[in-house]
């Protein structure tokens, strides 16, 4: 949802309640996490050495606290709001004087001794349709952050904008991976 307003925290609780009681908007629900991505999506598979194996902790606690999101200028409503598996959130992007408003809910939650991740799919109103997937892993070689993902347009404004919607995709891939390298650098810092 795009706005040309301000957007109240009232607004943000009426979408959020819409967004609770409607189902995911793309039929392969927690396709993040099979080898093979569906057809007929773009897809994304990004992945970074963002730390030393000692770092995963850390990582892992920022990832489950939106530290990709929040560092790469997305805020998360609610904002207490921690990854749980089935929580519905809004990612609030403010674009100039727009925001845009996109209803997210929780599909999957991986947490085990050296992997943690979650997938949260598009609901109605968000502009794209699809899932996207983020995951801290720690290897022999150091602890890794990736993002996986399959979206097509959904609305008829980023449908219209052809190539600029997936740039704006990109970028905001990009902004995920160094929000996170520079979580886990504040860490090794001691910041």
């Amino acid at each position: 949802m795009f706005f040309v307003r301000p957007v109240s925290s009232t607004d943000l609780r009426a979408i959020l309640t819409s967004a609770v009681a409607s189902e995911p908007s793309y039929p392969e629900v927690g396709a993040t996490s099979s080898a093979v991505l569906p057809f007929g999506y773009r897809h994304d598979r990004h992945e970074v050495l963002i730390g030393s194996r000692a770092d995963f902790e850390h990582a892992a606690h920022g990832l489950g606290h939106w530290a990709a999101h929040e560092g790469a200028g997305i805020r998360i409503f609610p904002t207490d709001q921690s990854v749980t598996l089935d929580a519905t959130v809004l990612a609030v992007v403010s674009l100039g004087f727009s925001k845009m408003v996109a209803p997210c809910r929780i599909v999957s939650v991986l947490s085990e001794a050296d992997s943690f991740g979650f997938a949260y799919g598009t609901l109605p109103g968000h502009p794209e349709r699809g899932e996207e997937a983020f995951t801290v892993e720690r290897r022999a070689e150091g602890t890794f952050f990736s993002v996986r993902a399959f979206s097509q347009p959904a609305e008829p404004l980023v449908r219209l904008s052809g190539p600029l919607g997936r740039v704006a995709q990109q970028v905001a891939t990009r902004r995920y991976i160094a929000a996170m390298a520079r979580y886990t650098a504040g860490a090794a810092s001691g910041s």
